[in-house]
């Protein structure tokens, strides 16, 4: 039995992808931040890398206002972020501040 119930869009040019970081991506990010791209546990890799997806999703979500199940992922790696930059302030200060500057973040 076939349903004729299609989901059309309306205006094709806001139909975009949201693009994942991809494995090249990933490890460069790592690899900057990280020291080499092997050392994926490093904090500074990984708090980059939350910001180049946070990034990501948060270009998607400005011309998909009501994704709201993107927008709960979004605020998950937000939380995460901020967990992992208050564990390198108390650890390291001056680390801490160098990848603030470096990424561009505020604080």
């Amino acid at each position: 039995m076939q349903s004729n119930f299609r989901c059309k869009i309306k205006d094709e040019s806001k139909k975009i992808e949201m693009s994942s970081v991809t494995k090249e991506k990933k490890s460069s990010i790592i690899a900057e931040y990280g020291g080499n791209s092997k050392n994926t546990g490093s904090i500074e890799g990984q708090i980059a890398l939350f910001t180049e997806e946070i990034n990501e999703i948060s270009k998607h979500l400005k011309v998909n206002k009501k994704d709201f199940s993107t927008l709960r992922g979004l605020m998950r790696k937000v939380g995460q972020r901020k967990r992992l930059l208050t564990y390198l302030s108390k650890q390291d200060i001056l680390g801490y501040r160098a990848l603030l500057e470096k990424l561009g973040l505020r604080k």
